[in-house]
């Protein structure tokens, strides 16, 4: 799905209010660290929250986020990626969430496909891990990720 359509996907879901009891606050409990050196969430704190606004809230406080499934090839492919260009990415493992099916029905909802994983840089959607590489075959993947850091540098002077 090209970006402009998930991007307006989202402002849909956004403006229609559609779910938002509430916010994760940033809090996780579970967070494990995979063997990639990446932050992986096994479960998330249980709360009245929607999952759309959990999934809002991990996209914004994180440069690049991995919706996935453990038994996934072609997420473990994408996190691999990530790890051998050395980026730090937030990875929240679906099939370990208590309600992970819910929170694949969101992003179904935000990104118009099921499948995984479902990755977002630099609070866009980018695509699946397909998409990714060749977003890095195509020299446009890292720019994204500098961008990322480089406004979170900024908000942390103006802090």
């Amino acid at each position: 799905m090209p970006w402009s359509l998930a991007a307006r996907a989202w402002t849909r879901l956004i403006r229609s209010g559609s779910g938002v009891a509430g916010r994760l606050g940033g809090r996780t409990a579970g967070v494990a660290t995979s063997g990639m050196g990446n932050s992986t969430s096994s479960s998330l704190e249980k709360t009245t929250a929607a999952p759309v606004s959990q999934i809002q809230e991990t996209i914004s406080n994180n440069c690049v986020v991995i919706f996935s499934k453990t038994s996934c090839s072609y997420c473990t492919m994408a996190k691999k990626l990530f790890h051998d260009i050395n980026v730090h990415c937030k990875v929240v493992e679906l099939d370990l969430l208590e309600y992970g099916s819910q929170f694949q029905d969101a992003l179904y909802r935000m990104t118009g496909d099921r499948t995984v994983p479902r990755i977002f840089v630099n609070g866009t959607f980018i695509g699946g891990a397909t998409d990714t590489h060749r977003l890095h075959r195509e020299g446009k993947l890292l720019p994204l990720i500098h961008q990322c850091y480089l406004r979170q540098n900024k908000r942390k002077e103006l802090q």
